[in-house]
C-alpha cells in the first residue's frame, strides 16, 4: 500500500483517477522532466532520476488501474480458479503468490493476521479465494511463458 501512496503522490493523481488521466499526467511529467532538456549535468541527472521514477510508477499504476484489471479479468478468473500455488512471500504487507500455471501476482495491503491465517489455513488456495483474490489490490507481475 505504501508504494501504491508514494506513487500516486509523486505523480500528484487521485485514488479514482482513471487510465486517461495517469496517462496525461504522466506524458505532462516526463516532458517536464526529460533529461535530455537540461544542459547542467547535475540537473540532468537529477532529471534522469526523475524521469525514471515517474516511468516505473506510472507503469505500476497502470497494473492495479480498475481498466487494466477488467480487461485482464478473464485471465485471473482462470488462473485463480484452476491453478494451484506454488509459492508464495509476503513482506511489508504484500502478498506475491506463484500460480502453478507460471502466473505471479503481488497482492497489496494485506494486514499481518490475515497473511497469519492464511499460513495456517488447511488449504492456501480455498483461503485465499476466499479472502484474498477479490478483495484486495492485485497486480500481475508475470507470466511465464512455456
Amino acid at each position: 500500500m505504501k508504494r501504491i501512496i508514494e506513487y500516486r503522490r509523486l505523480l500528484d493523481i487521485t485514488p479514482n483517477a482513471d487510465l486517461v488521466e495517469l496517462k496525461t499526467t504522466y506524458r505532462n511529467l516526463i516532458k517536464e522532466w526529460h533529461p535530455d532538456k537540461y544542459i547542467d549535468e547535475e540537473r540532468k541527472a537529477e532529471a534522469e532520476h526523475k524521469s525514471k521514477n515517474i516511468i516505473e510508477a506510472y507503469h505500476f499504476l497502470v497494473s492495479i488501474a480498475p481498466e487494466t484489471q477488467a480487461f485482464n479479468l478473464d485471465n485471473y478468473t482462470n488462473t485463480t480458479n484452476n491453478s494451484g500455488i506454488e509459492d508464495y512471500s509476503y513482506k511489508g504487507q504484500t502478498l506475491k503468490i506463484t500460480f502453478q500455471d507460471g502466473s505471479v501476482y503481488e497482492y497489496f495491503g494485506i494486514p499481518k493476521n490475515i497473511y497469519n491465517k492464511f499460513l495456517n489455513s488447511s488449504t492456501l488456495l480455498r483461503f485465499a479465494r476466499r479472502h484474498i483474490f477479490y478483495a484486495y489490490t492485485y497486480r500481475n507481475v508475470s507470466k511465464q511463458t512455456a
